[in-house]
């Protein structure tokens, strides 16, 4: 895109709600309306594919990949030679525009910050969606992507892979038989970052590559100058454009945790670090999750249980009776299940899980095996039909209240200047303890000098700001998201997931292309969309 592009025109663009496509895909209208599922191939498209994405579109080979989309060509290259048939984009939008009509599925694999609105967008056109870790980048984001699978009954797939796999059955039908006893307490940690993190903005600004779309990078975040510690991959460390260490891993190893112990939303939680800094995530932090008891299962019971999050190096206690020289840490990572009973450890994933007694517990069989890979049972899904589908491992009713869990911790990290324990309402997504008139600040720069031998440390902070309208700001989007284009693009979102659009034509595309905004473009589209309505309205009747 030739011109600079903020936040609030990214979204607008986005916002054109439903004037992109004048005939409506067949996949759109489902088994009812005469559609029936492939069962052969489905078509692809793939958002975000240079890194993560390479590895996810290897594992979806027996499908027909049509599309292919990156911001940073040179960084992709590689996919697009391994995909010579696929058209390729530099901007999800066009793509969208040019081909969604043709594809069945779409597999999202950008930075954290644009994963719910390029998956928003393809849902609400009634394509499935794969959508890698973290689900989103905020909580009202992963409530709003559950929300708009459900009513469009699309089959729909985190990438948490070890969902699928072994190690997570193991240790949720380990617990749910009694195994280890009443858990009142769960620690998990992780080696990560592996990526830069405690870092203050850089303060040169370098020239934007020829083959990158900085301004399709940026997407809803603030505008900033490129550089390039931001991207390819990095991104994870910058709050703007990710999540950190737990919003990366914690979805593989919290994971278990959550499906295991049957949790839904925390009541408290409070979260520590190193410095914190406005731009980047801490190098180090730790989070403390509490959960109300739950429903008892028919084997055990679920009393109110305390999870512990730790990164960047730190670790919990061992367990008693682990043996000496025993690493905790099985493929980046572990979780440690205090039980009444016995203790249960795996790794990241879910992997190896055993108990620290050494007792092969044997249990009989209650989840779903996934015998085959954890994107072929999304693409299973797909093909099935909506009213008699199997779910996917980690789908979007599970995967979305899971990463309210996830991205929790994040707010609980940057909340931390207000020192105290927060109080959550999940249902409302919001805190009920912060005072009214409480600020907080945190740190843009750490500066340090030595003169004649002797240290001089100076922090330079944001101007406190109120604590509730910043922690609801991190809860939505954070900075101008919900401001201008943003509003209009996410209402549209909210009102169609909730069902309170009152006879409006539905959501077939939530973007457009940059000429394709105007006011007249609008109109005459949104005329063309309400006869295909009353077009869908007289075939249901």
């Amino acid at each position: 895109m030739a011109k600079e592009m903020s936040r609030r025109s990214f979204l607008k663009k986005g916002a054109a709600a439903a004037i992109g496509l004048a005939v409506v895909p067949s996949t759109v209208l489902g088994k009812k309306f005469g559609h029936t599922a492939p069962s052969d191939k489905l078509n692809i498209l793939g958002v975000g594919i240079g890194g993560r994405g390479a590895s996810v579109l290897k594992g979806l080979e027996s499908q027909n990949i049509i599309g292919l989309c990156d911001v940073d060509w040179k960084y992709a290259e590689h996919v697009f030679q391994r995909y010579p048939a696929a058209k390729r984009y530099n901007d999800y939008r066009r793509m969208y525009d040019e081909m969604l009509k043709s594809a069945d599925a779409v597999m999202v694999a950008t930075a954290d910050h644009t994963h719910a609105i390029i998956a928003a967008d393809a849902i609400t056109a009634g394509k499935h969606v794969y959508c890698e870790k973290p689900l989103t980048h905020t909580v009202y984001e992963s409530r709003l992507l559950t929300k708009l699978a459900a009513k469009h009954k699309v089959a729909t797939q985190m990438g948490n892979q070890g969902a699928s796999a072994e190690g997570v059955r193991k240790v949720c039908e380990w617990i749910w038989n009694g195994e280890i006893g009443e858990v009142r307490k769960v620690e998990a940690f992780t080696d990560r970052p592996i990526w830069p993190q405690g870092l203050m903005r850089p303060e040169n600004d370098e020239r934007v590559p020829k083959t990158l779309n900085w301004d399709a990078f940026i997407g809803p975040a603030p505008m900033r100058p490129y550089n390039s510690i931001y991207t390819p991959w990095n991104f994870r460390g910058w709050w703007d454009f990710g999540t950190g260490a737990l919003g990366d891993m914690a979805c593989h190893i919290l994971h278990p945790v959550f499906k295991g112990l049957k949790l839904g939303y925390p009541t408290k939680v409070q979260g520590s670090s190193t410095l914190l800094l406005s731009e980047s995530c801490p190098t180090a932090q730790t989070v403390k999750f509490v959960f109300p008891a739950r429903d008892n299962m028919p084997k055990v019971a679920m009393p109110e249980v305390e999870v512990y999050w730790y990164d960047g190096g730190l670790m919990p206690t061992r367990p008693e009776g682990l043996p000496a020289g025993k690493d905790l840490n099985v493929k980046g990572g572990g979780a440690i299940f205090y039980g009444t009973k016995d203790t249960l450890i795996c790794g990241c994933y879910g992997a190896d899980p055993y108990l620290v007694s050494g007792r092969e517990p044997k249990c009989p069989p209650v989840m779903r095996e996934v015998k085959e890979s954890h994107q072929m049972d999304w693409v299973r899904a797909c093909k099935e039909d909506a009213d008699d589908r199997t779910l996917s491992a980690s789908d979007f009713s599970e995967a979305g209240p899971f990463n309210e869990m996830v991205v929790m911790g994040v707010l609980a990290v940057r909340l931390q200047g207000l020192n105290q324990e927060l109080h959550w309402d999940g249902e409302k997504m919001r805190f009920t303890n912060i005072p009214a008139d409480a600020t907080i600040k945190t740190v843009i720069k750490d500066g340090f000098s030595i003169k004649d031998g002797h240290p001089t440390f100076k922090k330079t902070w944001t101007d406190p700001v109120n604590a509730n309208q910043f922690a609801e700001e991190l809860i939505k989007q954070g900075d101008e998201a919900y401001n201008g284009g943003h509003d209009v693009h996410m209402g549209l979102l909210k009102k169609e997931a909730n069902g309170e659009r009152n006879g409006e034509a539905p959501l077939i595309l939530l973007h457009a292309e940059d000429q394709m905004a105007g006011t007249e473009t609008m109109r005459v589209m949104a005329t063309e969309l309400i006869e295909v309505h009353k077009q869908l309205q007289a075939l249901q009747a």
